[in-house]
């Protein structure tokens, strides 16, 4: 039975397949018209130059190999759901040169406008034999092409399986994420015997407190070398000093050694002083008693022209914050030790 709908190369497409073939170059498709054939079925003719009655041309989607036939070439294209109102009866591709490079016809069928009350996306494919498919490729715009239902559906397809091998990898993988710090690295950021401030009360794994409490030197070889002892330095409620090491600010002590707290020692003098009954006492000092000067005179401040005498007493309460030690301005952090 002689076929009814198919596709032929044209003169001028055989020509340029020959001179592809012949000098290992490529014929560049980059579209695909559809005509109507001026209202009939039209019988392709290697002559043509063009279509019989084209009513579109636009970007061809894909250019594949026949999985099926090696010499097989098919060419897709999408027409949109906003194109129609003509009837499709054949076919033709162009190179990037504007040469028809293949006519083919089809069964007829009609494209419809959405204004007519019907639409749809369609998909057209022109099916073609050719000598090399190594010399026709596909020039494709992908900002003009549109992607078919299947199309996109393979991809999809596609990427999963991608993207699940992927996640397989990254799971099996003894590291997957190298670029990030590994407990392994923590000795080479934070050596054994280091303390650190932590927000809570239990230490992670690997850490101890520092609370002065004996630990297993055997179990813990690196914290012993340090701590010969077995003993934890003492560290709740205290604050850390760097060590002194010769600069003789805080000469005389050795490492790990407690210093208890301190201030530096005030001194001053007061000297034999009149108080006039409008003297004005502030701050830390207070009047708490009187005294005479000298026999014969009021116990009690004297008026501007008396010599009476008063005690005064100094208290730092009355103007700064006191408390049972001297300590700066601070937050509770519990200190801990890397162990291992």
């Amino acid at each position: 039975m002689t076929a009814k709908y198919y596709a032929i190369l044209t003169n001028q497409g055989a020509a340029k397949l020959a001179t592809a073939t012949a000098l290992g170059t490529q014929i560049h498709i980059t579209q695909m018209a559809v005509g109507d054939g001026n209202g009939s079925l039209p019988t392709p003719d290697a002559t043509q130059t063009q279509l019989l009655n084209q009513k579109r041309i636009g970007a061809v989607n894909t250019l594949t190999v026949d999985a099926a036939n090696t010499n097989q070439i098919i060419a897709e294209q999408v027409i949109p759901e906003n194109e129609g109102g003509y009837w499709i009866r054949e076919m033709g591709l162009f190179d990037d040169e504007g040469v028809l490079i293949a006519v083919a016809n089809c069964p007829e069928t009609y494209k419809p406008l959405l204004q007519e009350g019907s639409g749809r996306t369609q998909t057209i494919r022109m099916a073609l034999i050719v000598s090399s498919t190594a010399a026709v490729t596909l020039k494709i715009d992908p900002s003009l092409v549109l992607a078919t239902r299947k199309y996109v559906d393979d991809k999809i397809i596609e990427v999963k399986a991608y993207s699940d091998d992927l996640l397989k990898q990254h799971v099996a993988a003894a590291n997957p994420h190298a670029q990030y710090l590994q407990l392994s690295d923590i000795a080479k950021f934070t050596p054994v015997g280091v303390p650190q401030p932590y927000p809570a009360a239990t230490p992670p794994i690997g850490w101890l407190k520092c609370n002065g409490a004996e630990f297993d030197k055997a179990k813990y070889p690196g914290l012993a070398a340090l701590f010969p002892s077995g003993y934890l330095p003492d560290l709740p409620g205290e604050f850390i000093r760097g060590w002194d090491d010769g600069r003789g600010v805080d000469a005389g002590r050795a490492l790990l050694l407690p210093q208890e707290d301190a201030i530096q020692n005030i001194v001053g003098t007061f000297g034999r002083t009149q108080l006039f009954q409008d003297s004005t006492l502030s701050g830390a000092f207070r009047q708490t008693g009187s005294s005479l000067l000298s026999v014969g005179l009021a116990p009690a401040p004297s008026n501007a022209t008396g010599y009476g005498a008063s005690n005064w007493s100094f208290d730092a309460s009355r103007a700064v914050r006191t408390a049972t030690e001297t300590r700066p301005h601070n937050i509770a952090f519990n200190y801990i030790v890397r162990a291992a």
